[in-house]
């Protein structure tokens, strides 16, 4: 079909500074073989729903603590997807863990950005800040950031891409959380989105 665009829901947990970068990349040309149409938060109130609505895009919330039961979470997001007709998620700072339930219905069309560079400092337990701090306290002298694929296993699909970024004296856990955002995630993200969006098109 011409012109026809993958449909992109992306899902944030916080501020949603990965998804501002998305919808840069979008606006300056960098993604356009998608669309996003979809923000998806699990965190009532998560300051990355106002970037959706300052957008025009559709923002919506799914708080686990708002079901009884993780299935009834999962239903529900779901649920969401299908009546908005997702094809591609993006997590973009997306802290809650899914099953198989949900991540067997997009195979290879879940995608995570990990401010590490995988098998470094990833799996349960490692977000946001432990990440760099774990990085710091190991003394590694590179570190980085990686989109992977998303399975049943916490960071554990397949490598899309990566990206390095130098450690430097006296850098802190905060400071190395934004050279990563700004030198990796947010390069890393768009052009993987966009990576994965033309490769669904072609399918």
């Amino acid at each position: 079909m011409l012109n026809r665009k993958i449909r992109i829901a992306v899902f944030v947990s916080g501020g949603g500074t990965n998804l501002q970068a998305l919808i840069d990349a979008q606006k300056s040309g960098i993604i356009k073989s998608g669309e996003i149409v979809l923000v998806v938060s699990n965190k009532e109130g998560a300051y990355a729903l106002e970037r959706a609505k300052n957008n025009n895009i559709k923002a919506v919330t799914v708080a686990r603590k708002n079901f009884a039961t993780v299935d009834d979470f999962e239903n529900e997001l779901l649920k969401v997807l299908d009546e908005n007709k997702i094809d591609f998620i993006v997590f973009a700072g997306f802290l809650a863990i899914l099953s198989d339930r949900v991540t067997s219905k997009y195979p290879n069309r879940i995608i995570n950005i990990h401010p590490s560079l995988i098998p470094a400092f990833c799996g349960k337990g490692y977000y946001g800040l432990k990440v760099h701090e774990s990085a710091l306290e190991y003394g590694v002298k590179v570190t980085g950031a990686t989109v992977h694929y998303v399975n049943e296993v916490t960071d554990g699909g397949k490598i899309i891409a990566q990206k390095a970024v130098e450690i430097k004296e006296g850098d802190t856990p905060e400071i190395l959380q934004k050279r990563v955002m700004e030198e990796a995630e947010w390069v890393l993200l768009p052009k993987a989105t966009e990576d994965v969006c033309k490769k669904l098109l072609e399918e």
